[in-house]
């Protein structure tokens, strides 16, 4: 039995994890999906970066969890990355599910052409609006699929994209699995190739694109279980 604790992308919640959730607790494992602050039900509550790794360590503190997978999808690799190293022996393994990793000093928008969700972000409030339906096309997503991550999503704090992340040692000294979903780009950012190099980081690719928390849940929570055993 491993204990798992899940967090989604940019402008999902807990909810995102619902089939996963139940393919891992069928098969005996403890999972517990989280919600940041801002998101889903939680929407309205003032976040920043820092207030997002908050919320992942103070939930494995809360729940006294130990030899912990922390999984980060998306954006939330970059607190889950920062969490990782602040809950100490606590922690088993990260993974990251097509994910950003966290970079000393830089925020989740630094390395990749992102002024157009500045500009969003400036145009919006300081939130970052959830994408239309056209924009999960050639995902293999079904049409119920992309309906249900339409109707769910909410606005993202914009701060958490732009804050600097904190690290105080290489992440390549975790236990840690990057998984890549080929339909969103065959090869990693240059970040995670570069922690890549680690003997303690492995790669697995998943033919599919970059939510499969919804195209392929159930090959997802057997990939999470396998690496938890690794």
């Amino acid at each position: 039995m491993t204990r798992f604790v899940l967090v989604a992308g940019a402008w999902l919640g807990a909810w995102a994890w619902e089939e996963v959730t139940a393919e891992l607790r069928a098969a005996g494992h403890e999972v517990h999906p989280l919600t940041l602050s801002g998101l889903a039900e939680r929407r309205g509550v003032p976040a920043g970066q820092q207030t997002h790794v908050r919320d992942v360590v103070e939930e494995v503190e809360r729940l006294g969890l130990r030899d912990v997978v922390l999984v980060g999808h998306s954006y939330s690799g970059v607190p889950v990355g920062q969490a990782a190293e602040r809950i100490g022996d606590r922690l088993a393994r990260v993974v990251f599910v097509d994910a950003g990793v966290p970079v000393d000093g830089e925020s989740f928008l630094s390395g990749w052409p992102s002024e157009q969700v500045r500009r969003a972000i400036e145009e919006h409030d300081g939130f970052w609006p959830p994408p239309s339906a056209q924009d999960f096309a050639g995902q293999d997503l079904t049409g119920e699929q992309i309906a249900r991550l339409v109707a769910g999503s909410t606005p993202h704090p914009g701060r958490t994209l732009t804050e600097p992340a904190v690290l105080k040692r290489s992440l390549g000294d975790l236990r840690a699995t990057y998984i890549k979903c080929l339909l969103d780009g065959e090869e990693p950012m240059p970040a995670v190739s570069e922690l890549l190099r680690s003997d303690r980081w492995q790669l697995i690719r998943m033919n599919t694109g970059h939510w499969p928390i919804f195209s392929r849940p159930r090959e997802l929570a057997r990939i999470l279980a396998t690496s938890a055993d690794s």
